[in-house]
């Protein structure tokens, strides 16, 4: 599964199951919060059942002495008769006798109705994880099902990408042979239009290899390198064609867990630019500092730095392609890409 696929369907996952969760949860308070209320009111009808029984001279032998009280007490103003205490271990009622100032006051243990509303309690807790599990099921499914259009779609342009990039091989290597073949006739070495051909060559030739590198971004190979080999690599390459620029490497030996190939295309990628949008005469300074590679150039910087990693942010010399495969594949490296920019140069830092 692509990362964008694993985001796509933990975003519906979450949402969808939270909503419901959310759900169950709320309900399941109500639901008790309703049924502790109706056993409450049932005490009390209780008490007041047990204090008729008292006032009507009817026997009282089929209620528990454990569990029932009553006594008489004298007062000397009126009493709601919808009272009802509730204390941490009785309830109690207190009930007007006929003409007189004495109340009937009837108490009843709390021990069956704890014990009743913790069992009630248990049963919704138990209810709303087997819900909540169920849930959680059916959510899975179903960001399944919502992903599987997606997924389809992917694989239909990942195969059209693959066929495509494989079709290119062909062209780019018979340009790159036939360009060699033009650098060997003495009166074209100081060529301009030779000079602008190499370049542009090259940077087909870069893009080719990032968008092949990328298209295997699911199947990478994780393995720990000496990243400043790879930074040594690159460089010699740029070296080469851009002969007018300083070229400063102070890298020896930094160890990261990283695809070889995948870093190769990032560092190609960002050293290329720092080449091409370079001063005359100009310099690109790589070094690191703990487990942070920097790579400082003196061009002329860049208007909007925090957008040059989305896809449509581009000038009118660049396609804005590149950075956006170097972000998908630091991505799927867990490597960080950050960039700081002004007019005298660009500063990327890879840690």
């Amino acid at each position: 599964m692509h990362h964008h696929e694993k985001t796509a369907f933990l975003k519906f996952f979450v949402t969808y199951f939270v909503s419901v969760a959310l759900l169950i949860l709320v309900a399941g308070y109500f639901y008790f919060t309703q049924i502790k209320n109706h056993y409450l009111k049932s005490e009390e009808f209780s008490l007041i059942e047990y204090a008729r029984h008292i006032k009507m001279g009817e026997g009282i032998q089929n209620y528990s002495t454990s569990e029932y009280k009553h006594t008489y007490v004298a007062v000397d103003k009126h009493i709601d008769i919808r009272n009802f205490t509730v204390t941490q271990t009785t309830f109690s009622k207190m009930i007007p006798m006929n003409r007189t100032l004495y109340y009937l006051k009837v108490i009843k243990s709390k021990k069956n109705f704890d014990t009743k509303v913790a069992n009630l309690k248990i049963k919704v807790i138990f209810l709303q994880l087997f819900l909540l599990l169920l849930f959680a099921y059916i959510s899975y499914r179903l960001a399944e099902s919502a992903l599987q259009p997606l997924q389809e779609s992917i694989a239909t342009l990942d195969k059209f990408a693959k066929d495509l990039i494989h079709d290119l091989n062909t062209p780019v290597t018979s340009i790159k042979l036939n360009l060699k073949l033009l650098q060997k006739v003495p009166q074209l070495h100081d060529n301009n239009a030779v000079a602008r051909l190499k370049k542009s060559v090259h940077d087909i030739s870069e893009l080719h290899e990032s968008l092949n590198t990328l298209l295997q971004e699911e199947t990478f190979q994780m393995e720990l390198c000496n990243l400043c080999e790879i930074v040594k690599d690159v460089v010699q390459t740029q070296q080469q064609i851009y002969q007018e620029l300083h070229f400063k490497v102070e890298c020896s030996s930094l160890k990261v867990k990283i695809n070889r190939n995948a870093m190769k295309q990032i560092l190609q990628n960002i050293i290329s630019n720092a080449c091409k949008y370079n001063k005359k005469d100009g310099y690109v300074k790589i070094y690191t500092k703990e487990k942070t590679l920097y790579i400082e150039d003196s061009g002329h910087g860049i208007k909007e730095p925090s957008k040059i990693f989305n896809r449509a942010y581009s000038d009118e010399h660049s396609s804005g392609i590149g950075l956006d495969i170097v972000k998908r594949l630091a991505y799927a490296m867990k490597v960080h890409v950050k960039v700081e920019s002004s007019f005298e140069g660009t500063t990327f830092m890879i840690s």
